[in-house]
């Protein structure tokens, strides 16, 4: 192939990738095969603009004896998809993990092992991992979120419930004491689909499977948050109304 004919093939094989990542979640597979049919019907154009197009019958009739053993092998297509597809919602997966956002905090939990981590977006710790934090800095953080964000109070105390239990609540200075702050507001529909872990345009049992998933490591009866869950449950509630 001369060198302008595979720019051109290369300048479509990257518009299609584009348009395939720009697709909803659901409909990518189906696209993928597009782009693999478009591409090779351009290329055979191209063999047979520039009178290459022989090579490939010849090719055809080589290939045609092999074809009888070939045949028999596509029934085990199916279940190298399902094997596929398995591999591809292993942990570490784009969309294995929540994400909430509030004022002064950024919490991620992965979905597989429940681990939560985070970084303060503003105030004194800007910048910090919570995992790196220590005790006196997290009660001055806690301070922090009290004076001027409540949604964020009560995502750091989840936090913390997580990786301390109760324990840190006995070293609490603030126990007790109300935020002068208001409630979060209702979820945006990119924030519900943040916190369970799915792309925009998530099919309803993707959403149905996330909630359930999530639920199961947060609950609060099993030694999750009251307000993960809470969160958990408007996130589902918003896409699904």
């Amino acid at each position: 192939m001369n060198p302008f004919g595979l720019i051109i093939l290369s300048a479509v094989a990257l518009a299609g990738i584009l348009w395939i990542q720009s697709r909803p979640p659901q409909l990518r597979e189906r696209a993928k095969w597009q782009l693999i049919i478009i591409l090779c019907a351009l290329f055979l154009l191209y063999l047979s603009v520039t009178g290459r197009l022989h090579w490939l019958g010849a090719l055809v009739a080589v290939m045609l004896p092999f074809s009888r053993r070939l045949i028999p092998l596509l029934r085990y297509l199916p279940f190298l998809h399902q094997l596929y597809k398995r591999r591809q919602q292993t942990p570490g997966s784009s969309n294995n993990r929540s994400r909430v956002q509030s004022a002064i905090l950024e919490m991620s939990l992965d979905h597989d092992t429940g681990a939560m981590h985070g970084t303060v977006l503003q105030g004194p710790l800007t910048g910090q991992t919570l995992g790196g934090l220590s005790e006196k800095q997290f009660i001055e953080l806690l301070q922090y979120c009290r004076d001027h964000d409540q949604e964020s109070t009560q995502l750091l105390e989840a936090y913390l419930d997580k990786r301390f239990g109760d324990s840190w609540r006995q070293d609490d200075p603030g126990a007790g004491k109300d935020s002068h702050t208001n409630q979060a507001g209702p979820l945006s529909e990119n924030e519900a689909f943040d916190i369970l872990g799915l792309e925009p345009g998530a099919s309803e049992s993707d959403i149905i499977s996330a909630h359930r998933r999530l639920i199961q490591k947060l609950h609060p009866d099993r030694g999750g948050s009251n307000y993960l869950a809470a969160r958990i449950n408007e996130a589902k509630d918003r896409l699904l109304s």
